[in-house]
């Protein structure tokens, strides 16, 4: 099959889920019905709660949840072939993903702008509540201490044997770093522009596109900043720190806002580069239709169920993105009409990544490009562009390297800040809000600064002594999450008398995608530690497995029941 025409087929099937899907969602949810304000203008405060126009939040949005996910799936799924990614991403993004994201930010605009914490805490109970805040809070350090050390490495120079600092070597390095610490800048001055001095958004817009180009520019000539790996994880916890309390206004939704340009104009050069190159799907070393079952790819026998399930999520599902629609996205959604294109929209915009990034997989596999996700993606799209010549191979390689890295950091930024509101909510009752603590031990440990400085340290501490020991529990980690999200709203739902069945099958499929991973995990754990010499990952990765299993089993009792009891009042 040729590239370009997967392509075309793939966006108008997401075309025609986010008409048609979606609509009946919305009509099934009675989006829009209400004429209460959002949580955005009832509790606004200025640094959390602020109302943003919709592209502005689709920016922040799409930022937040795409990072490096809709690119490091598919490339990691590749060894099952391009047929089942492409099937999964699809019936994924439409039937799952896009339902699990609206769900989540529709159903937390109506629990004061809350996370899904809360809204089990309301719809199920306090000890779930719990048990799910204390697993997604520790599931956000691991993302924290993951995107810290990936943005640091990415910044860092690299050391010779001599441990000097070879400078020829870092360049790359040193001009994503220079451009990144530019683009905070611009970020923090469009937002001043726009919400002190109230300057056309359109004007702004431009004006900060501009910037960007100039700072790429700038950066790719001059960055006279060589620091080691350790130094910039030093940094960017300072950053992150800094960031996760700042007014949303100034940092957050401007900086997400200009960077979303960075990613839409990603998408346009793959895409072009697509119809440039519409190369034939496998063939000639490329990127084989469907390679089986199971796959031995060299680290021993994988199959396809759960493998990839787990694998393939941001471009499909992701339990992160719940977090983000009711984390930050639900705190500054101006009209709940804007709900649908932001989060079931911003779900399939992801997909046509995640679609691309298979193109470009093929590609870079037809040019010899086997190795490193940023490897293949960058090189795949920027070999297309070959007919140019080398020179624009090159220039299109740095902006890739540089747009992946961007998101990083914007999802590292939101990391943290939803962290921090985990930490917060952690202490609060039912329908209590942090305001609603004027004394005690709770006010000090729900106040964002001390919630904030506990997060950053637990997270940086973690990327810097071995993240990576048990980061192979994340994929289960984080589809747990999406299963228990959909039980969330589902249970939610129910209680407000709104049809929640397109929650059902989805829920049961990834809890038990995610139960069955498990499984897998601690019986490979095992095996490693009984043919001995194994550190501390293995036990952590067996031990916190359990764990994650007995918290699927006990919240999925939890929901059945909560949904047995709606069934029978009904």
């Amino acid at each position: 099959m040729n590239s370009l025409l997967l392509l075309i087929v793939c966006i108008a099937i997401l075309i025609l889920g986010y008409i048609f899907y979606g609509g009946w969602l919305c009509k099934q949810w009675g989006v829009g019905d209400s004429k209460k304000p959002t949580p955005a203008h009832e509790m606004e405060d200025g640094v959390d709660y602020v109302p943003a126009k919709a592209p502005v939040l689709m920016g922040h949005h799409f930022s937040s949840i795409a990072g490096a996910g809709p690119i490091t799936g598919p490339i990691g799924a590749a060894m099952f072939g391009w047929v089942p990614v492409v099937l999964w991403i699809l019936v994924g993004g439409i039937f799952f993903g896009g339902v699990h994201d609206f769900g989540a930010l529709f159903a937390s605009i109506r629990h004061k702008g809350q996370s899904i914490g809360e809204i089990i805490s309301t719809n199920m109970s306090k000890r779930a509540k719990m048990l799910f805040t204390i697993f997604a809070y520790l599931t956000l350090i691991l993302v924290v201490a993951a995107f810290a050390s990936i943005v640091a490495t990415t910044f860092g120079a690299v050391v010779d044997e001599a441990g000097a600092i070879d400078q020829a070597a870092s360049a790359t390095n040193a001009s994503v770093a220079m451009v990144s610490l530019l683009f905070i800048v611009i970020a923090i001055v469009f937002g001043f522009m726009v919400y002190r001095r109230n300057a056309s958004m359109a004007v702004s817009t431009i004006l900060g596109v501009v910037a960007i180009a100039i700072c790429m520019v700038i950066g790719m000539n001059f960055h006279p900043i060589y620091l080691t790996t350790n130094t910039w994880m030093i940094i960017v916890g300072i950053y992150i720190a800094i960031a996760s309390v700042t007014p949303v206004w100034i940092l957050l939704q401007p900086r997400d806002y200009l960077s979303s340009f960075l990613l839409y104009a990603m998408l346009a050069v793959a895409l072009v580069g697509v119809v440039i190159s519409h190369a034939g799907m496998g063939g000639a070393d490329g990127l084989a239709a469907f390679n089986g079952f199971a796959v031995d790819n060299g680290n021993g026998m994988q199959y396809l169920f759960p493998v990839l399930f787990t694998t393939v999520a941001c471009g499909a599902i992701s339990g992160f993105h719940s977090l983000v629609s009711s984390g930050t996205t639900s705190k500054q959604l101006d009209k709940e009409t804007d709900a649908k294109p932001i989060a079931y929209g911003g779900m399939l915009l992801e997909c046509v990544l995640a679609v691309i990034t298979v193109c470009a997989i093929n590609f870079a596999y037809k040019n010899g490009i086997t190795a490193g996700a940023t490897a293949i993606f960058a090189g795949g799209i920027s070999q297309m562009y070959s007919g140019f010549g080398e020179g624009a191979v090159k220039i299109l390689n740095t902006l890739l390297v540089l747009t992946y890295s961007a998101f990083c950091l914007t999802s590292l930024d939101t990391a943290t800040r939803l962290a921090r509101f985990m930490f917060q909510e952690f202490f609060l009752e039912p329908g209590q809000t942090v305001d609603d603590i004027k004394e005690g031990w709770k006010k000090t440990l729900v106040n964002p600064y001390v919630a904030t400085i506990i997060t950053v340290i637990l997270g940086i501490a973690l990327g810097m002594t071995g993240y990576s020991k048990i980061w192979g529990l994340f994929g289960a980690a984080n589809q747990l999450l999406a299963g228990i999200g959909l039980l969330a709203v589902a249970t939610w739902l129910g209680n407000v008398g709104k049809n929640n069945k397109m929650f059902l099958f989805p829920m049961g499929f990834m809890i038990i995608v995610t139960i069955c991973s498990l499984c897998v995990t601690v019986k490979n754990q095992i095996g490693i530690i009984s043919a001995g010499g194994a550190d501390w990952g293995p036990y952590a990765q067996a031990v916190l497995g359990v764990l994650l299993i007995v918290l699927a089993i006990f919240l999925v009792i939890e929901g059945i029941q909560t949904l047995s009891k709606q069934k029978k009042k009904a």
